[in-house]
């Protein structure tokens, strides 16, 4: 093993009190989330009318935390900055989702999933959340069926299932490359029949500016209406945020260019612990970039893993044309590498590995930036009628956007940010530290440690919002007091307090008649966290960073200009807001990057590596979750320490030969 790293400077920090998650049950693992659920206090049918629940945001979780809040009668808000729910960003979703249904017979099993969950996690996520999301993902499916996804099949009529990286079942279920959509749609139609019923209060082109705290508690929200500009109070008895991941802060990924992180941040910055925000996913199977131009990346869904091989040219500075190459100087790397799982290792694996490959002088394409994913021994195989049916939306992706026929020539591929597992700090029932205020799906840190299995996003979203986050939500309801000291108006301090907030920092923005546009700014930013906290990460180029991005927010507020008013339709004015919370978020990743002085899932120190190059873990000293408070502006940070224990999956290296 290399040197050990160097640790960080204490004093861009301080150590809190360690922290605890309270809500989990004792008992057997198996046994937890139907005890939980028993020992939750009960909202009667008549008196859930009588609470008003804040739903932020309609991917898959929001959507079906919304319609299944609704359903059972609660009066639900709900909010997205798209001008339809179906336009979250759960919709770009291709590959599959997971559930241990065991429908091959290739001995999958609750346990089986949640063991190679909390391994492909590297060890660092909490064995009682990612037990009862192996045991909800069967209730998911069947769910969607009855929605009417229309998941493949196979020549009996049973679900089809697809093999995904990480694991040596085939567990993963599919509706062609439009996975994402499908389920999108199922829980749209669910929340739209609340919508026609009158239960949910859909605010379409509405954005999230604020959380209002009142005595503790999560109250309501502050939003902006994006084509009047008008900014407005929302009241409720609990918030839900269901807003996903902080991947655009490094600019260039392959998001929606609308995420964002605001409303986590905003909420981070009234009380909710932020927690390992250096753990961001790389994504292997992307389109590689193809000039200063771009504004993002498109991700080629894992599931082409399935059949097809990934090589390099032997020969560094190879350039000749993939079918010049004869087969004895080409290196499948992974299947060299990982004989076990080969093409299908996990995504950090195969990103870490092709990076490697390309540092070599071995990639391919434009600027040696990608290496080869070849369907050529498929199509021999299985014939050209069976790829178009497994992937033909995908080929045709690929073929508009690059000009070339990945029927013919091998697709080009390179890792590009995808997923987050850092969000905020929640407990078991999914409440952050500010009570009353929920977090689900990406928007949490829970569920998949420091990196996550292809196929389990769609799984925790659905998972969090149909089944997990209701009776929880309803516990915490329950137990509420009521009366006039519960209630609240528009008057309260608190709320006022953060409308000026808002407002001010709105006016701040569009008088400051700077020089540089906001997306400069981002486009600068993301490139030095790429360089400094990307897929490889070392103490000094960390440092680097901590000391450039204060100095570039400083830049950023002296010299931005944001044209147009707050009273109309003014992207740049919404940019800007989400770029000054990225300026922020990226100085609290860097130094969580900095202060975790080990090497775990996509978090790669290169000070932190065995001999053979792999990722080295430090259990005996970074076995936690990593729980950050924002202690003021111009203040460090507070560090609180979650330990973890692994009493029914010992930590092991993680190997895949």
């Amino acid at each position: 093993m290399t040197s050990t790293p160097a640790p960080p400077d204490r004093a861009a920090y301080r150590v809190g009190t360690p922290l605890r998650d309270t809500a989990v049950p004792d008992g057997p693992l198996a046994e937890r989330w139907d005890r939980r659920r028993f020992e939750a206090r009960l909202v009667s049918p008549a008196a859930r009318r009588r609470h008003t629940v804040i739903v932020v945001g309609t991917g898959l979780a929001g959507s079906a935390a919304g319609a299944t809040l609704a359903e059972q009668g609660y009066r639900v808000e709900q909010f997205c900055f798209q001008d339809s729910p179906r336009r979250a960003h759960s919709i770009a979703a291709q590959g599959g989702i997971n559930a241990a249904k065991n429908y091959r017979n290739d001995g999958d099993s609750v346990r089986r999933l949640f063991h190679d969950t909390v391994k492909g996690g590297d060890f660092r996520a909490r064995e009682s959340n990612v037990y009862r999301l192996a045991q909800v993902s069967a209730e998911i499916i069947d769910q969607c069926v009855a929605q009417g996804v229309p998941f493949a099949r196979e020549y009996g009529g049973l679900l089809d299932t697809r093999s995904f990286g990480g694991a040596q079942v085939s567990r993963t279920f599919y509706a062609r490359g439009q996975t994402g959509q499908q389920l999108l749609l199922g829980a749209y139609q669910a929340l739209s029949r609340q919508i026609a019923a009158g239960t949910v209060t859909m605010h379409p082109r509405t954005e999230m500016l604020d959380l209002v705290v009142i005595d503790g508690r999560a109250r309501g929200i502050i939003a902006r209406d994006l084509v009047n500009g008008r900014v407005d109070t929302y009241l409720a008895d609990a918030v839900v945020l269901a807003t996903g991941g902080y991947g655009n802060v490094f600019y260039l990924s392959t998001n929606a260019k609308n995420s964002n992180a605001t409303a986590v941040w905003r909420a981070h910055r009234r009380g909710a612990l932020f927690a390992n925000p250096c753990f961001t996913q790389i994504h292997p199977t992307c389109i590689p970039r193809s000039g200063e131009h771009q504004a993002k990346l498109t991700l080629m869904s894992e599931s082409l893993r399935n059949d097809g091989r990934i090589w390099v040219p032997v020969t560094p500075g190879d350039t000749r044309p993939p079918h010049e190459i004869p087969e004895s100087e080409r290196d499948y790397y992974l299947e060299r590498l990982y004989p076990a799982f080969g093409n299908l290792v996990p995504r950090d694996i195969a990103s870490r590995a092709a990076k490697n490959v390309c540092d070599d002088g071995r990639g391919v394409g434009p600027g040696g930036q990608g290496v080869y994913l070849d369907f050529a021994d498929a199509l021999a195989r299985l014939g050209r009628a069976a790829i178009e049916e497994r992937y033909g939306n995908l080929f045709e992706m690929y073929e508009r956007i690059t000009g070339e026929n990945p029927y013919d020539v091998p697709m080009r591929i390179y890792p590009a940010i995808h997923y987050t597992m850092g969000g905020l700090w929640v407990d078991y029932d999914l409440q952050t530290t500010v009570p009353g205020l929920f977090a689900v799906g990406e928007a949490n840190f829970s569920d998949h440690g420091a990196n996550r299995l292809g196929a389990s996003a769609l799984m925790q979203g659905l998972a969090d919002g149909y089944f997990v986050l209701p009776p929880v939500l309803g516990d915490y309801l329950a137990r509420l007091p009521r009366g006039a000291a519960w209630r609240v108006d528009e008057d309260h301090p608190a709320v006022r307090e953060a409308m000026f907030d808002v407002t001010d920092r709105q006016y701040a923005l569009l008088s400051n008649n700077g020089d540089r546009t906001a997306d400069s700014f981002h486009r600068e930013l993301g490139a030095l966290l790429w360089d400094r906290c990307g897929m490889a990460r070392d103490a000094d180029g960390l440092r680097q960073a901590l000391d450039r991005i204060p100095a570039l927010r400083e830049e950023f507020w002296h010299r931005v200009r944001v044209p147009g008013s707050g009273t109309e339709v003014n992207q740049s004015l919404e940019r800007a807001g989400r770029i000054a919370d990225h300026l922020e978020l990226a100085e609290l990743m860097c130094l969580d990057a900095l202060h975790r002085a080990e090497s775990c899932g996509g978090h790669f120190r290169t000070e932190s590596r065995t001999e053979d190059g792999e990722a080295a873990r430090r259990d005996e000293e970074f076995s936690y979750v990593a729980a950050w408070e924002f202690a003021g502006p111009g203040r460090p940070p507070v560090l609180h320490r979650e330990q973890l224990a692994f009493d029914h999956v010992h930590p092991t290296r993680r190997s895949y030969a």
